[in-house]
Formats: C-alpha cells, structure tokens, sequence
C-alpha cells in the first residue's frame, strides 16, 4: 500500500470544503492538515514568499505572477471560490454622478493592484465600457503578494492612515473596487444592475470569473501522481456534496476540469498581460503539469 501523505493545507471555511474540513471524506493515500487561517487571503504571502503549504487555495493572478517569479506550484484545475464581480466596483452618488465609462483619467481604490477582483474589473471596464486602465490612477493600500512584482508607474500608495471607504467618502478618490459587500450606505454600486450585467456577462463569456484555485507543490505532483489524482478526487467529492452543479454550467461559479475553466483562464490571463501584471502571456495548458493537465 502506498505510504500515506500529510499535506500542509490552506484551505478556507466555504460550503466547497466542508465535506473535508468535517472529515467527512476519508482517504487511505492524504491527510490534509488544514491552516487554522480565518481569511485565506491574508496566508497567501507566506504561500507565495516562503513555500509555506503542501497544497493551498491561491487567488488566480496571484498564482499567474506566482509562476512567472518561478515558484514551484502547479495549478489544479478545482475552483474553490468564484462569482461575478460587476457589483464590486462602487461610487459616492453624493460626490456626483459617475459611469462606468468616466473612469479613465480618474483614480480609482483597490486594495491591492494585484488582486484579482481589480484584474477582472479592470477586464471588462476596458472591453465593455472603452476604459483604459493604464490611464486610470489606481490608489492601492496593500502590498503584492508575490514579493518580486514591482507596481507600473500608474499606481500610487495612499498615505498609512487613510481608508479607502473613508477616502471615496471624502471625494479623495472618484470610485473604489470594495469587494463582495458595499462597506457603507451612502456608496452605490458603479455599474447598474451589476448581478443582471454579470449573468449576461459569463454567459458571453466562458463563465463566471474565477477567485481562486488550487495548486499543489511541484515535487509533490512530480514525485506521487497517485496523490494529485486523490486531491483531485477528494476536492470534486466536497464539492458535489456542498451542492449540485448549476444547470447552466456557465454560470457555475465552482467549475472542475481545465475545459469547464478554459475560457475563464484564458481571459485573465489575457487581462493580466494587458495590465501589466504578468510579463507574457500564458497559454491555459502551461498552468498545469503533465499530472494535473489531465485531470477532470
């Protein structure tokens, strides 16, 4: 019997991986021994700075800046958290009215420049709506993950003791990118009718855009397939037992398979190179290695 594996893991509290975290899938090949991280996001320098995880859950441009620094992941094709991201993006209405297509010559909140909600905004506020983002002033509050990606010369670090929900309030910036939730009343989603836009969105587009996915330690693929194939297995099991699969599979914001994600991948990608943030442009089967490339 093949020796059993134990797999640093960084792996969030969501419905996807219940079935995991409650030990209610078992494996005689994997144990996963999961970071006790309430927010992934905030563990994923040490991912990408220090190797720190086995297998991990990773933001999608992180991992694309990851492997052109040359870190040693291979992508698995299992998407742990996607959605749509129209609503993301919001004004102050008590500043003045503002479109979508206004932005260019504006500055413009994120959290961080690379975080991959900022890189599928900036996707379709370019091809939908004319703007250019390399044109906008992007006021950032957070390092990249990825220590060796250096900021174009587009973006400016607000000042320690400002806050971006704060700073659109006051008028200091013109929009901000907020995330999942408005963090405040008085702001309103910049794009209307976001979650309406955003099912047109991935149904013209290849599907809703991935957050983020898995990926495995390279000498761990190369040196045990049999373990990759049992994640794959374990993942897509956690997956089917949190909830069935949308009837429409372009809008399923859990998709399994390089093919169910192709689309989407090439999409951020090509995003990615356009916003300076990758210096080339991957094709979708360079994210994967000879083990992870066939599964689903």
């Amino acid at each position: 019997m093949a020796e059993k594996m134990k797999l640093a893991t960084l792996l969030g509290n969501y419905p996807v991986a219940a079935a995991i975290r409650n030990g209610e899938i078992r494996s005689d090949l994997v144990e996963f021994d999961i970071a006790d991280v309430k927010v992934s996001n905030t563990a994923f320098k040490p991912l990408v700075r220090e190797a720190r995880f086995d297998l991990a859950e990773l933001a999608i441009v992180t991992y694309l800046q990851a492997k052109a620094a040359g870190k040693a992941y291979t992508l698995i094709p299992a998407t742990v958290v996607g959605r749509g991201q129209h609503h993301t993006i919001a004004y102050n209405p008590e500043r003045g009215a503002l479109k979508a297509s206004d932005l260019t010559g504006k500055r413009v909140g994120v959290r961080a420049y690379t975080q991959t909600t900022g890189a599928w905004v900036r996707g379709f506020l370019a091809d939908d709506y004319g703007v250019d983002p390399l044109k906008v002033q992007w006021v950032t509050f957070e390092d990249p993950h990825v220590a060796e990606y250096k900021d174009p010369e587009f973006v400016t670090r607000a000042p320690a003791d400002k806050n971006l929900t704060q700073m659109l309030l006051d008028g200091e910036i013109d929009a901000a990118i907020v995330g999942d939730k408005i963090p405040d009343p008085r702001l309103k989603p910049l794009i209307p009718d976001a979650d309406a836009v955003a099912k047109k969105w991935a149904e013209s587009h290849g599907g809703v855009p991935i957050n983020h996915m898995m990926v495995v330690r390279d000498s761990i693929s190369k040196s045990r397939p049999d373990v990759i194939k049992e994640i794959y297995r374990i993942l897509l099991e956690s997956r089917r037992a949190a909830q069935p699969a949308a009837d429409n599979s372009l809008l399923d914001p859990l998709r399994f398979g390089i093919e169910a994600n192709r689309r989407s991948l090439e999409l951020i990608i090509d995003y990615s190179f356009r916003q300076k943030l990758i210096p080339r442009k991957y094709t979708v089967d360079e994210l994967f290695d000879d083990v992870t490339r066939v599964l689903g």
